[in-house]
Formats: structure tokens, C-alpha cells, sequence
């Protein structure tokens, strides 16, 4: 079994993964696992991919610090009280989804039973799959080697397939040269975004992030911006050998996006353990910056059961809302508002 409950074809010697399908197969399953899959493992209740903001105040309830926005604290109920309050809205009944997808040559990379770039059409059929419904809309901008592909906002089934489309076939251009930059494809989305809506923004976060680890990645900024008008989820996508070297002798490392190769003998255990605290302090870096630039963060790695991560999100995020068990902010259901696929 694939990460994500994605089995091979029965008739087939093993399991198949994503890349081994027909183009058309790899979306039918992908739809299959999230809309069955997830209405299962979440009883066929609404999903809320974040506590969803909208324009409807629904009251109050106290401040948790490290966890709520400043921007949503309730001040007239702070001073009545003098306990610190942050306002609960209902969502919008129809809700405006954009898509920042990385699909630069860095996602090209999996180890696991997906490669990077696999995981990332899985989270953005997830996105849109869970996200559509009647009224609801969702655009793409999704960055290659060459340029940002731009996708408006529209509603329905094939207008998301055409997205994931565009994923799956983007072509693979190892060393090509420098691509464009997350910071200002972050920045583009900004400047096309004015309605306020829900910002998906599905990337490895590598780009930018800079030598200092006192210092903040080029896209950190470009993010708080985003985050100031919008709801904004961070979907982290990573492979395990990005985070520990195996013991398997001489390999060489080569850098996707320069064509740069290095040998590296990872027979030194020193050499193993000192790549992984690089690494470990390299995502810490990256999850700060998320926290600090107002984003929800979900992450998913190439070697783990990914619905089961995102179903472990999407509740956490029920938790923190307060919501009932029946009902999450969002409205966010595989069948859309009412009903199950």
C-alpha cells in the first residue's frame, strides 16, 4: 500500500504508484482515496482544513496565546471582561480557495513510495476536492523551472483537473537554471488576490532560506503580507533522507535546481549525525518562519500515510476552534456542503 491508501492494480506484479498510472487513472484514484477515505475516517462530518474566518460574528471566547491572531482579538469584550477575547465568525457560504503550488525540480525528489512532487498533487487534490461545493471557487498558480502557470478562479470538478493536470505533467528540468522564486511567487498571488479567501501554499519551503539561522527566509515576509488579508495553510512537503543520511557508502548528491553534484561518504557516522541536526535546525527554521508569518502548517512526508496526517490536521484544527463534534468551520466536506460523495 501507497502512503495515502494508494494500492496497486490487483492484476498487477506489485503495487503501482502514481507515476507508473495513466495520467487520467492517477486522478481517478487520487479522488477515489480522498473522497471515500476521508468521509470514512471522519464519519461523514464537515472538514475544516483551518478554524474557517468569514463575515458572520458568531461570539467570543478567551485568547490562547501561541495559537490565536491578534488580529482577531475582540477588544470590547477584553475590556468589559479584562480577560483577553478573540472574536468566533461563521464562514462564508461561499468560499474563494487559491493554490500555490511549487513544482520546481527541488519536488522532483522522493525517496519513499512518493516523490515530492506526487505528495504535492495529492494535498492539492485534497484542497480542492474537500473544498468544492456550490458557490465555492478555487484558482492555481503553480510555479515550474520557467515560469508561474496562473489558473483564475472557477468552480467545478474539471476546472480541478486541469490543475492537477498541469502537475502531472509538468516536465522535469533538472539544472535548467535558476527558477522563479517562492518569495515572489508568494508576492504574485498577493497582488491577484483582493477578495479575501482561504491561501494554500504547497511547497518543500527550501528556497530562500538563508545561511544564518538567526536570519528569516526570502518568502517569510512576502507570507505576513499574504497572511494579513487572507487565511493561509502551509502544506510542508518533505522526504526522510532530506532529514538523515543512510549508511550505504559513497553516493553523490546533486542539487536539482543548479545541477551541482558533490561525492559524500556516508559511511561516517559523524558526518550522518551531524547532516541530521543540520536538518533538524533547517526545518525548525522553516516551521518559526511559517508560525511567525501567521500561516496554519500542515506537514506530510513522501514516506508516511498522508490522509491519516491530514486527517490528524483537520482535527486538531476542530479542537482548537471549539467547535462542536458535528460541525467545523469551513464547511469543507468531500461531497460539498450537505452531503458525502
Amino acid at each position: 500500500m501507497m502512503a495515502g491508501g494508494l494500492t496497486g492494480d490487483p492484476a498487477a506484479a506489485g503495487p503501482a504508484t502514481i507515476r507508473e498510472l495513466a495520467p487520467e487513472r492517477r486522478l481517478r484514484r487520487l479522488e477515489l482515496t480522498i473522497t471515500r477515505r476521508l468521509d470514512g475516517l471522519l464519519q461523514g462530518q464537515y472538514l475544516g482544513l483551518l478554524p474557517g474566518a468569514g463575515s458572520e460574528l458568531a461570539g467570543s471566547r478567551e485568547y490562547r496565546p501561541g495559537e490565536d491572531e491578534v488580529r482577531r482579538m475582540d477588544w470590547a469584550v477584553t475590556a468589559r471582561t479584562s480577560v483577553p477575547h478573540v472574536r468566533q465568525v461563521d464562514a462564508d457560504r461561499e468560499l474563494s480557495t487559491w493554490l500555490l503550488v511549487d513544482g520546481t525540480p527541488s519536488m522532483d525528489f522522493g525517496t519513499a513510495d512518493l516523490e515530492k512532487r506526487e505528495l504535492a498533487v495529492a494535498a492539492v487534490a485534497a484542497v480542492g476536492f474537500l473544498t468544492a461545493g456550490i458557490g465555492n471557487r478555487l484558482g492555481a498558480h503553480v510555479v515550474t523551472q520557467e515560469a508561474v502557470r496562473r489558473f483564475p478562479a472557477r468552480g467545478g470538478r474539471n476546472h480541478l483537473l486541469a490543475v492537477l493536470r498541469t502537475l502531472l505533467a509538468a516536465p522535469r528540468l533538472d539544472g535548467a537554471g535558476p527558477a522563479p522564486a517562492l518569495a515572489d511567487a508568494i508576492d504574485g498571488l498577493h497582488r491577484a488576490t483582493a477578495r479575501r479567501g482561504l491561501m494554500v501554499v504547497v511547497s518543500d519551503f527550501l528556497d530562500g532560506l538563508p545561511d544564518d539561522e538567526t536570519g528569516e527566509p526570502a518568502w517569510e515576509v512576502p507570507l505576513r503580507r499574504l497572511g494579513a488579508r487572507h487565511q493561509v495553510l502551509a502544506v510542508e512537503i518533505t522526504d526522510p533522507r532530506e532529514l538523515e543520511l543512510p549508511d550505504v557508502g559513497l553516493i553523490t548528491l546533486v542539487d536539482p535546481e543548479s545541477g551541482q553534484r558533490r561525492e559524500v561518504s556516508t559511511g561516517d557516522r559523524r558526518l550522518r549525525a551531524r547532516y541530521a541536526a543540520a536538518a533538524a535546525r533547517q526545518r525548525q527554521q522553516v516551521r518559526a518562519a511559517l508560525r511567525r508569518g501567521g500561516a496554519t502548517h500542515l506537514a506530510l512526508r513522501t514516506d508516511r500515510d498522508w490522509v491519516a496526517d491530514l486527517v490528524r490536521h483537520v482535527q486538531a484544527q476542530r479542537r482548537l476552534a471549539g467547535t462542536p463534534r458535528g460541525r467545523t468551520p469551513g464547511g469543507f466536506h468531500p461531497g460539498g456542503p450537505g452531503g458525502a460523495a
